[in-house]
């Protein structure tokens, strides 16, 4: 019995979320119609668009489109950008109205807005864990430090590096000043090797400086694990942060507006609003949202195995 070796034409949409107007963001692959594929098609398609996550729209029963996110090298349940990315460019097409959706994850459903043409994906409430409680998985502070080139002296003085989660885990860590996060040098290496074993996407890095930045925080985003050394836009990552903005700052308004991208090597400002849902005062969810902006498409092809 011989296999026979067969390719088939996919378009990959390349359409930028969290954009700063019609420029910037972070560029995502969306692929629409994507029922028929299985988790192999759809890893090497993402490894083919070569972007930090593509998202592939399918049909659900239960919640407006199912979405499957997919880095060049691993399935990753949730993806802020492309999230945005995918449902800005179904607005595009008409092909979802203005108003409240859903999505199906494999890490259940969530509920989605789309409001003059931006778009907003839920998140829950945060958790929290200290690097007292890293240290029992064998992760220490320095450690951390270290992978990233940092000093102690170069901390947020308010707040202590912290795990975060609001559905992806990241580490969310504060600095001083602008130049400090410029001028970060990240281990990648070794930011890999803790976030295999702390389970992260990756490391959040910001500062609050007002000389960096008119919103209420700058960031930058690393995360080799998942074949990311570091993007523009992070709305994962995002929820997080402003949920430690919130609880451990004491920024208590309800709208958060925290921009990325800006000191990458080759800039790409994105802007990512993020609204808190509260009761009593206490975090019970937000919906992390912004704009996207289609760029091109690319055809890919796919390789497929028959006998």
């Amino acid at each position: 019995m011989q296999n026979y070796h067969q390719s088939m034409k996919i378009k990959a949409h390349i359409v930028n979320g969290f954009t700063a107007g019609s420029k910037g963001g972070n560029p995502a692959g969306v692929v629409l119609n994507a029922d028929n594929f299985d988790e192999k098609d759809m890893l090497q398609i993402a490894k083919k668009v070569g972007l930090s996550e593509t998202a592939f729209v399918s049909k659900s029963r239960t919640e407006g489109f199912k979405l499957d996110f997919f880095t060049p090298n691993m399935r990753i349940a949730h993806c802020g950008h492309a999230t945005i990315a995918a449902f800005s460019y179904l607005a595009q097409l008409g092909l979802v109205s203005e108003g409240e959706t859903s999505k199906e994850t494999i890490d259940g459903p969530r509920k989605i807005l789309v409001k003059e043409g931006a778009a907003y994906m839920e998140q829950k409430a945060p958790r929290y864990n200290t690097s007292k409680e890293w240290e029992l998985q064998g992760v220490k502070k320095d450690s951390v430090l270290n992978s990233l080139g940092l000093s102690k002296n170069d901390l947020d003085t308010r707040v202590d590096p912290m795990l975060v989660n609001t559905g992806n885990s990241f580490i969310v860590i504060g600095v001083k000043s602008a130049g400090i996060l410029k001028h970060i040098q990240p281990n990648h290496d070794a930011i890999a090797d803790i976030s295999e074993k702390l389970d992260l996407i990756g490391f959040y890095v910001f500062t609050t400086d007002t000389s960096a930045t008119e919103h209420d925080a700058t960031t930058r985003m690393f995360a080799p694990r998942y074949a990311i050394q570091e993007e523009s836009a992070t709305g994962m990552a995002a929820g997080p942060l402003a949920c430690l903005l919130h609880d451990h700052l004491e920024i208590k308004q309800d709208v958060i507006i925290i921009d990325q991208g800006h000191f990458m090597e080759t800039p790409s400002p994105s802007i990512i609003n993020v609204n808190l849902d509260k009761k009593d005062g206490k975090i019970i969810g937000l919906m992390a949202g912004g704009y996207g902006h289609s760029s091109n498409e690319v055809e890919i092809d796919l390789e497929t195995t028959s006998v």
